[in-house]
């Protein structure tokens, strides 16, 4: 690649780059063969007896932790579990965590849902939100770690534009209660 061979010095983003090229590589490289491979054998079969899935949604993004090292995070239906690519009804969202003063701010990409068919539950142990929204094209699903324990009673979500905003109150660890559900506005 043309980026390669312009840099003279050492950057510490070329060994990142250098190994996603390969990463990606690898990863359409059996993508390619695992589709040939099903549609080789039996099409007219394969396709009465199971369900094809579309379209194939891969992404990723980099950024930088407070650590100072480079974090990649996958987003999509096309996971890779045992070597090999499987392709999986519910699209995994992008999701950004914010802390903001006394509030965790939860941002997922749901674009194509009412807000209606969104649900959001908090964990027993207050440290996870899952999201889960679907309607008859598009299917989400998303554990997302939470930075610090919440109050699920202070959440507020807010659905506007194929973005979803959930805000939730910090609370120091002690009271034990079960999952909550909040209301998407």
């Amino acid at each position: 690649m043309n980026w390669r061979r312009r840099r003279r010095y050492y950057d510490p983003f070329d060994e990142l780059f250098r190994e996603l090229d390969e990463m990606l590589y690898r990863f359409m490289r059996d993508l390619e063969f695992f589709t040939r491979e099903f549609e080789e054998e039996k099409p007219s079969e394969f396709r009465r007896e199971f369900k094809v899935f579309g379209p194939y949604v891969y992404g990723f993004r980099i950024t930088i932790g407070p650590d100072g090292k480079p974090h990649i995070e996958e987003f999509g239906n096309v996971r890779k579990i045992g070597g090999r690519p499987i392709i999986s009804e519910e699209r995994e969202p992008l999701v950004d965590v914010f802390e903001e003063g006394d509030e965790v701010i939860v941002i997922a990409e749901l674009p194509g849902v009412d807000k209606d068919k969104i649900k959001c539950k908090v964990s027993e142990d207050r440290k996870k939100l899952y999201i889960r929204a679907s309607n008859e094209y598009h299917k989400y699903y998303k554990e997302v770690e939470l930075p610090v324990p919440v109050d699920p009673k202070s959440a507020r979500a807010n659905y506007k534009n194929g973005v979803l905003e959930v805000r939730l109150k910090k609370v120091k660890i002690g009271k034990e209660e079960k999952g909550y559900e909040i209301k998407v506005e």
